[in-house]
């Protein structure tokens, strides 16, 4: 097959999760509702943090940047996949797999920083609380987003920067529902040595150093339970932690749920149907998890509920008003 790198005619093939058209009528219809409740759901977080005075801590503004990268990442893979299985075609033109690409390192990063800026929170609440709300301060807080967000994105441009210089056939097939890294590099006709060896470097700076904070936080949390004389203090404490562990544990543990099964699964279908897990299934339910978990998060949604729906209820007495008022002073 004739080999390019045009951004502007090269296209690749995604074969998706299934070619049999009753079966994609049903993943249409599942992927969909999946990602219209991911986005309200992380909407409704959004919306409570930032519009709820008790909410504004370091916890609730690193929980409402996870929520907007939730949205980010969801979006990167599913809404193409849907317009590609309504359209009955497979194609992804080489701009939109780099940006695919793109995002999806930006977005996956970001969710690993996040996560572990919100085990450092929680390690310093627990373990330091009398100077706590001198080290979380808001400048700190927003300091560290911003390097997160830089660094992932230099990481990212950096992918693409040499993702740029290779050379793919025409019409190539990608074993996938989305354009990940890993699954472009191997169908390239050029040498990736250098991509591969920076994908190993992005992987220990964005995933394998967070891991390490979260773990070395969570220790020094323990440990510092185990010294609280009270048992009641000490579940108090903890379970301020439990609904990050929960996130925690579904974004790592479905994550290495796909590695290890494209390890061991030879099926072209296994890592996309296992890839679901992490891409699609975490960001819905993080949602669920700090609402269900959360006392002070409820309590923000039934307040901010509660006042929409005083709002709705009020504006058409007051459209009423401005209608009847002219009318009575006529009669």
């Amino acid at each position: 097959m004739h080999k390019t790198n045009h951004t502007g005619r090269s296209q690749f093939l995604l074969l998706g999760l299934s070619e049999d058209p009753k079966v994609q009528s049903i993943l249409f219809g599942l992927f969909l509702s999946m990602y219209l409740v991911t986005v309200l759901g992380n909407l409704l977080i959004i919306l409570a943090t930032t519009c709820d005075s008790h909410l504004h801590t370091p916890m609730y503004f690193f929980l409402c940047h996870l929520s907007f990268v939730d949205i980010g990442f969801i979006s990167t893979s599913v809404p193409k996949m849907l317009v590609n299985i309504q359209a009955q075609v497979k194609d992804i033109s080489y701009t939109e797999c780099l940006t695919q690409v793109y995002f999806f390192i930006i977005f996956a990063g970001m969710d690993n920083f996040l996560l572990t800026l919100m085990a450092y929170d929680r390690f310093v609440a627990i373990c330091h609380p009398l100077k706590y709300t001198l080290i979380m301060n808001a400048q700190l807080c927003g300091l560290l987003v911003l390097i997160s967000w830089l660094i992932i994105l230099c990481a990212s441009l950096t992918h693409i920067l040499l993702m740029m210089k290779l050379n793919f056939s025409s019409h190539t097939e990608i074993p996938h529902f989305f354009c990940e890294l890993p699954q472009v590099l191997k169908v390239a006709n050029s040498e990736t040595l250098i991509n591969n060896i920076f994908l190993y470097v992005a992987v220990v700076l964005t995933a394998v150093f967070p891991v390490c904070g979260i773990l070395f936080s969570y220790f020094q949390i323990v440990s510092s339970l185990m010294r609280m004389s009270y048992t009641a203090n000490r579940y108090k404490a903890f379970s301020t932690c439990l609904s990050h562990l929960c996130v925690v544990s579904l974004f790592y543990g479905t994550g290495l749920g796909v590695y290890f099964s494209s390890e061991v699964i030879q099926s072209s279908q296994g890592k996309p149907v296992a890839s679901v897990m992490y891409t699609v299934v975490t960001p819905m339910l993080n949602p669920f998890i700090y609402c269900l978990r959360n006392k002070d998060v409820m309590g923000a949604l039934e307040r901010l509920l509660s006042r929409t729906a005083c709002c709705l209820s009020w504006t058409p007495d007051f459209r009423t008003k401005r209608i009847l008022q002219p009318l009575r002073q006529k009669l």
